[in-house]
């Protein structure tokens, strides 16, 4: 018996059974099973465990298969407008606005493929069940979490376009949990790389006489001058301000996008129209919680014992320079937003098409690529913005009496070149870097905790599922 059990052709049959038992667990067939399908795997332990005891046995499993694989039909048939018995990306490309979500006709071609396993461009009934066989989906919303893939990185810079949700997704509350798990991965990670942060606004404002030389001796200088905790001098501020400029750029975002669809609501917005309401929901942010930006510079770059906290900057700043010192440096952070969100999102979407374009068959690019994208990006949309971001924090730094003259930003912009040369313009952009990678690591590594411990993906769905009929 133990020789038949270890036989050559019983161990393959077993890990063939097994190999196929993980490529269905690879959701997004990258190879690997991720935290996030690892998660999916409890979900149908939880859904279908009927007698509560935390397990489940073939007789559960069975039946779980059975009632799932009638949810599966009844979708399949729902998708099928035309009755052929197949899906098309004319028909995922419908379904999917109908739920609010817009996607182009090139986008439901990329999802068709995932799933095509025959080459005919459509899916039949067996293409479907055995894509979504083992993920816990109930609804048309589900389906869509499952076709997109969500990753908010804040690396203390501006953020670009917001994300895209659902109609079903705004009213059961999984937004506002999303957008806290961005706001928490922010504070993190802001707070992790908040001393090359404050070595970049030192580098930035001051000249080379008086501030010069590497990283390494940046840090001498400011721990000399306050020791550890001045590292971290202005991350107060800077923590302080994720929340209301989340929240206020989202809502403006879906207000802009509601005003660019017009009457023809489900119609997918291009990508020139997502910049430009990304930009201007940008702007309408940077606008409400720009005086926490000036304090935050004020306070980055205070010595030890000027200041005793946020109020008293403020009350100082308010007494000697008038409320119009709130807003100094407001035009080039503004004029600073479109090359930067604009790069940004076209080279954020370049890379991610060219992987998928070499990588045909998979329309999830995986969690590591779109990080690598979105880090590639984000450098790109730095090197283009970051003199006009110069010329903002030096004008914030700016210190004047009631009535004293105030520097324009062309003044300046002609006192750098001439003073330091363009490559002036560039002060302190090292420190900016190389923050990049460290933050973008720290940000999705706390995101998808928070995410976990929020119940964005398990939770959150079996919530919703609990209260209906």
């Amino acid at each position: 018996m133990r020789q038949q059990n270890g036989s050559p052709g019983l161990d393959k049959e077993r890990e063939k059974r097994w190999a196929e038992l993980f490529d269905q667990f690879d959701l997004n067939k990258d190879g690997h099973i991720d935290i996030s399908e690892l998660r999916t795997g409890l979900a149908i332990v939880a859904a279908g465990d009927t007698n509560q005891d935390g397990v489940l046995d073939v007789e559960e499993f069975m039946q779980y298969l059975r009632d799932h694989e009638k949810q599966l039909k009844i979708m399949f048939r729902s998708l099928d407008k035309n009755n052929d018995g197949r899906i098309d990306a004319a028909e995922i490309q419908h379904s999917l606005q109908t739920i609010g979500v817009s996607v182009n006709l090139r986008d439901a071609n990329r999802i068709l493929k995932s799933m095509d396993k025959d080459g005919t461009m459509t899916i039949d009934w067996t293409e479907w069940r055995d894509y979504f066989l083992f993920n816990s989906v109930s609804n048309m919303e589900d389906v869509a979490r499952c076709w997109k893939r969500s990753v908010m990185l804040d690396i203390g810079e501006q953020l670009t376009v917001p994300d895209e949700f659902t109609e079903e997704e705004k009213k059961s509350g999984y937004v506002w949990r999303q957008l806290m798990s961005g706001a928490v991965a922010g504070f993190v990670a802001r707070s992790a790389t908040a001393p090359l942060d404050r070595l970049k606004v030192f580098r930035q404002v001051h000249s080379y006489s008086f501030f010069d030389g590497n990283v390494l001796s940046g840090f001498q200088y400011m721990l000399k001058e306050g020791g550890v905790l001045s590292l971290w001098r202005g991350n107060g501020m800077n923590v302080l301000k994720i929340a209301p400029e989340t929240a206020i750029k989202f809502t403006a975002y879906e207000h802009i996008k509601s005003m660019m669809h017009g009457h023809n609501q489900t119609r997918p917005l291009r990508i020139y129209e997502r910049f430009l309401a990304g930009s201007l929901a940008g702007a309408t942010a940077q606008t409400a919680i720009y005086p926490m930006e000036v304090l935050k510079t004020r306070l980055t770059l205070r010595n030890t014992g000027q200041y005793s906290g946020m109020a008293d900057c403020a009350k100082q700043m308010l007494q000697k320079e008038g409320f119009s010192a709130f807003y100094k440096g407001y035009v080039p952070n503004l004029l600073a937003i479109v090359p930067y969100a604009g790069i940004d999102l076209a080279v954020y979407e370049t890379l991610k098409f060219t992987w998928l374009s070499r990588n045909s068959g998979v329309v999830d690019p995986g969690v590591m690529v779109l990080v690598g994208c979105g880090a590639v990006s984000s450098t790109c949309g730095q090197l283009a913005s970051y003199p006009l971001a110069l010329i903002r924090t030096r004008m914030q730094a700016q210190t004047s009496l009631k009535g004293a003259p105030k520097v324009s930003m062309l003044t300046l912009l002609r006192n750098i070149v001439t003073q330091e040369g363009v490559t002036g313009l560039y002060r302190g952009i090292s420190p900016n870097l190389l923050k990049v990678i460290p933050a973008v690591t720290v940000s999705y590594v706390v995101y998808e905790y928070t995410r976990i411990l929020l119940g964005v993906d398990i939770e959150g769905r079996k919530g919703e599922k609990a209260n209906k009929p």
